[in-house]
């Protein structure tokens, strides 16, 4: 058709039919998509519902008479100065005396916790950090974000800059890297929104594994204390159970109602808490196949973006949208404390 002269009846009914094939087919598209999230829901609600008649008692029944434990005082140990913005991403070496933190000022800080100095500064290639992992040698860590990449860095070793040595980078992810763990110096393990899992083998910088099986981002993750699983959290408001040595997911845990932001195991390994954005911070035990725990706030107005269990596992803490720390009583179900953050501008 030549320029300025307008379009025959004929193209115009053959240019509305294929218009009206494409309308029907994303209508199509938009119902089977509707339809499967309703055979989904359907199938959570029966799996809620058989899990709840398998529960022949809840942990609050079981443990009724227990007293209840102290109110925990929550202080300030120490204070760690030294990043300019938001900081995004804290994790503890294997020491648990030296840490590593990510901010959006584009630095890692690595800290000696125990005299609150700065060990290692290491300027960030991409200030859009979100997560960060600590080896458990203390050798290495890793750290990624928006740059849809994961790189890990040589503590012990400097370029000719003195900046710690790049040791590998990770790309083709298709979402921003939400999570990564280290196995040991050679294995990482990384999540990301693109919903997908990977192990990668640092040596070479290869995709040894991945794991697939989320509905949505990929959002925290928590390594079994031996290392032969781990869970992770999904936008897609499951908690997934998986074997690293298999590659196969082996539970699915439902309960939450929206994000989960946080996964933690117990040291024991056969329970984890989560924190989620339904303002509910939940426990699940693999024994069970199931949630056995739920914390809510007395006020309930807010989200929560971090969680961990003590030791003996009778508290578990969560960080929450509030800018504060809540703590319960994991057996009794009851709120028992909180500390407050104040913030001064930088």
């Amino acid at each position: 058709m030549k320029e300025n002269e307008s379009p025959s009846l004929a193209t115009l009914t053959k240019a509305n039919l294929v218009l009206g094939k494409l309308l029907t087919q994303a209508e199509n598209q938009d119902k089977d998509e509707n339809q499967l999230k309703e055979e989904l829901d359907g199938i959570i609600d029966k799996i809620k519902k058989a899990q709840v008649g398998a529960a022949d008692k809840t942990l609050e029944e079981v443990c009724g008479d227990m007293s209840d434990i102290p109110k925990i005082p929550l202080r300030t140990k120490k204070i760690l100065k030294g990043h300019l913005s938001k900081v995004t991403a804290v994790h503890y070496c294997g020491d648990n005396r030296h840490l590593v933190s990510g901010s959006l000022d584009g630095k890692l800080i690595i800290w000696d916790t125990w005299s609150g100095n700065k060990v290692r500064i290491i300027p960030l290639q991409s200030s859009w950090v979100m997560t960060a992992s600590y080896s458990p040698s203390g050798n290495f860590v890793a750290c990624g974000g928006m740059d849809n990449m994961c790189t890990v860095y040589d503590v012990n070793t400097r370029d000719s800059t003195g900046i710690a040595k790049i040791r590998r980078e990770m790309m083709g992810f298709e979402g921003f890297l939400s999570c990564c763990r280290f196995l040991d110096d050679n294995k990482l393990i990384t999540g990301s929104a693109d919903m997908k899992i990977m192990l990668w083998d640092l040596e070479t910088g290869v995709k040894d594994a991945e794991y697939n099986g989320h509905a949505g981002d990929v959002i925290s993750m928590s390594l079994h204390p031996d290392k032969t699983s781990f869970v992770t959290g999904s936008v897609d408001r499951s908690i997934k159970l998986w074997d690293i040595r298999d590659g196969e997911c082996k539970q699915t845990f439902w309960g939450h109602e929206s994000d989960v932001n946080s996964v933690c195991f117990h040291s024991s390994g056969y329970y984890f808490g989560t924190g989620s954005d339904d303002k509910t911070s939940r426990l699940f035990d693999i024994r069970a196949d199931q949630q056995i725990g739920l914390y809510q706030t007395p006020s309930n107005k807010s989200g929560f973006t971090s969680c961990g269990l003590s030791t003996s596992g009778r508290v578990i803490m969560c960080g929450s949208d509030d800018s504060a720390v809540h703590t319960w009583d994991t057996l009794k179900a009851k709120h028992n404390g909180t500390c407050f953050w104040i913030f001064f501008p930088v």
